[in-house]
């Protein structure tokens, strides 16, 4: 009954703090919403006993992530996002079939989902399962996924110092 409760909070917290990362203009108020939902899906694993998982996530994500995120927005001098009028006129469009392809998905995931047989909670979240995973099935999108993040951080430097550069011409 409380893991029923707890489940729905966490699942409620991170749905808002998911709102409200699309829905503020501040992009320093969007990454610290972002942390908001981070901490609930960290709270969800807890209840699903997958303590390891959530420990990481917590560390990766909302601590490393989300400082290399605040990080590249303070760089970049980010400010207030403004609206250009017109600019998102023919979103409708594309929003209304994306938004049915992805109820299909969820619909074929949940029919999907009633034929199989139920996995073994301790086959779950353990660390021995993780690491054996990580570093042999998952081992080249896990670097991939690290010089993506390289990449991306020398990608905001370069904008900041050309920013620069032109400020003082």
């Amino acid at each position: 009954m409380v893991a029923t409760i707890l489940f729905y909070v966490f699942a409620g917290l991170a749905v808002l703090g998911a709102v409200m990362v699309i829905m503020h203009r501040n992009p320093i108020y969007s990454a610290l919403s972002l942390i908001l939902t981070l901490f609930s899906l960290a709270g969800i694993y807890v209840l699903l006993m997958a303590h390891f998982i959530a420990i990481v996530h917590i560390a990766v994500y909302a601590g490393a992530i989300m400082v290399l995120f605040l990080f590249v927005i303070m760089l970049l001098n980010v400010r207030i996002e403004e609206k250009a009028p017109g600019a998102f006129r023919y979103m409708v469009y594309i929003a209304l079939p994306m938004v049915l392809v992805l109820f299909y998905e969820l619909a074929t995931i949940v029919f999907h989902s009633f034929n199989r047989a139920p996995v073994k909670s301790t086959d779950v979240g353990s660390v021995e399962k993780i690491g054996t995973a990580l570093f042999s099935q998952y081992v080249l999108p896990f670097e991939i996924t690290s010089i993506l993040l390289i990449v991306a951080m020398a990608g905001a430097v370069y904008l900041a110092k050309r920013r620069l550069n032109t400020v003082k011409e």
